[in-house]
């Protein structure tokens, strides 16, 4: 008897507990998004110097489509979530942008690294709200660490997440979500949208479970665990974009979801340079400093690649290529010199830098400068703008995605050679019009060989295929499908 009085009691406390905190989740649900009640930008929201640079700030827009009262109606308001650092998010910084300037009001949710620049563009709109997220504090080196981690990481992550969504940002008409991550923002975003009568959009960059299989292997229960939550949550998005028609193949095969294909485009600051303006940005590179570079003549050339220094991009095969040629150099003088510039940031660049100062003692990498750059945006587009040719280290986890850096070179008419053995490769690059695939660092090295030799003849043609794919632009791809969607003036 004393045994099922007990239970009793516990049953009861637990209903309590239960029924409290339901209640308690009722009353502080957060408000809904109302059709008759839009986004609403008046004059007080624009200060003098947002007056002073009228285009940038979106002052201009809103004086242009003010009603009589003074006050803009943002009928397209759009929470822009990515669970990532905001600044290493180009395509969602891009995402905001379009939407702003063409008059909806725009929240971007995300991490706000200090040491990582957000576009200036972004940070200069008055119809775009940053709102940071506080990042998990502990990082895991180790894949035990990683697991053990992964429960707390996860719940953190949820509860800064609801709380950014439904507390610190007015309900929005649309949410329009990065994937991946997606644990938990796929979940996250769905409760939202759910409370808030927010429309949800998923802009499908990868797969999740896809990046999860690099560090855990494709077989893992949490992989295949991962798989279905990514596809049974997406699926009850109202629409999807993906980065390329490969994958609105795949999501349609696998999960039955009709994604748009929305493809990424240069945005207007990645601009060729003249002749001059490459020189003169050139001289300011402290790399340059001392060297016999003849800046006019261009007796070496200049290779640019973007890495995050992540195992998914092995940076060894460019190291090894560079190798290769500083060894072949000394055969076929006729061959450049070799300056190669690497930006980004991430765990395994104090491994690579290691080595390439273990090459550099061992005179591997004679007459050959390997730098490192973390550059401005406008310092990245010249940058890009000022190099011979880009190289793509990315290998996608999909075989799906394609790295957006190869736009940005083209946005720059800069050619590219990149790993090419992925399927969505040739919806970017088309071989020997505007750039070169390779499979290995030999392969890597014979393109060097191929593009650096006596009359650069192919160089040349593959920068005019280059200088052709920068002409189709950002808003000329967003608009007719993402602008469209979100009901968008032109």
């Amino acid at each position: 008897m004393a045994g099922w009085l007990l239970l009793w009691e516990a049953t009861l406390t637990v209903a309590v507990l239960l029924s409290t905190l339901v209640t308690v989740f009722i009353v502080t649900l957060p408000s809904t998004y109302s059709h008759f009640h839009p986004h609403e930008i008046k004059e007080d929201d624009f200060d003098a110097n947002d007056k002073q640079h009228a285009e940038q700030s979106g002052y201009t827009y809103y004086q242009k489509h003010k009603e009589k009262e003074g006050i803009l109606k943002a009928h397209a308001s759009v929470q822009v979530v990515v669970l990532g650092d905001i600044g290493r998010s180009p395509r969602m910084q891009y995402h905001a942008l379009s939407i702003a300037n063409h008059g909806g009001k725009v929240d971007l949710i995300g991490y706000v690294d200090p040491t990582v620049e957000v576009n200036p563009e972004v940070k200069a709109h008055r119809l775009i709200n940053i709102v940071p997220t506080p990042v998990f504090p502990l990082q895991a080196k180790s894949r035990l660490l990683f697991l053990l981690l992964a429960p707390f990481k996860v719940a953190f992550q949820f509860q800064a997440l609801y709380h950014a969504l439904g507390y610190r940002t007015k309900a929005s008409r649309w949410m329009l979500v990065q994937n991946p991550p997606s644990i938990p923002t796929l979940l996250v975003a769905r409760i939202i949208c759910f409370f808030r009568n927010t429309q949800l959009v998923v802009d499908w960059h990868n797969f999740g479970y896809s990046i999860l299989a690099l560090r855990l292997g494709p077989t893992h229960p949490l992989v295949r665990v991962s798989e279905w939550y990514e596809g049974f949550i997406a699926g009850g998005a109202t629409a999807h974009f993906a980065v390329t028609n490969a994958m609105c193949r795949v999501l349609k095969r696998k999960w039955g979801i009709d994604a748009l294909p929305l493809h990424d485009r240069p945005a207007n600051h990645l601009q060729p340079l003249s002749r001059d303006q490459r020189i003169d940005f050139l001289k300011t590179r402290p790399e340059l400093q001392g060297q016999p570079f003849d800046l006019d003549r261009r007796s070496w050339r200049l290779i640019v690649s973007s890495t995050s220094w992540t195992p998914d991009e092995d940076f060894s095969i460019l190291l090894d290529a560079v190798v290769q040629y500083a060894a072949l150099r000394k055969l076929e003088h006729h061959l450049p010199r070799i300056w190669a510039v690497i930006t980004g940031k991430g765990p395994l660049q104090s491994y690579y830098l290691a080595q390439v100062e273990r090459l550099v003692g061992e005179g591997k990498l004679d007459d050959t400068i390997i730098s490192t750059a973390w550059l401005s945006t406008e310092d990245y587009a010249r940058l890009l703008g000022s190099a011979d040719l880009g190289v793509s280290l990315h290998t996608s986890s999909s075989g799906l995605d394609l790295p957006m850096k190869v736009v940005d070179m083209f946005g720059t008419g800069l050619p590219v050679t990149g790993w090419s053995k992925f399927e969505a490769w040739p919806e970017l690059v088309t071989e020997g019009e505007n750039g070169r695939g390779f499979d290995s660092a030999e392969g890597l090295c014979k393109v060097l060989q191929d593009l650096f030799g006596k009359d650069a003849k192919e160089l040349i043609r593959l920068r005019d295929g280059a200088m052709s794919a920068q002409e189709r632009r950002w808003d000329d791809e967003w608009m007719p499908v993402a602008g469209k969607l979100f009901v968008l003036r032109e």
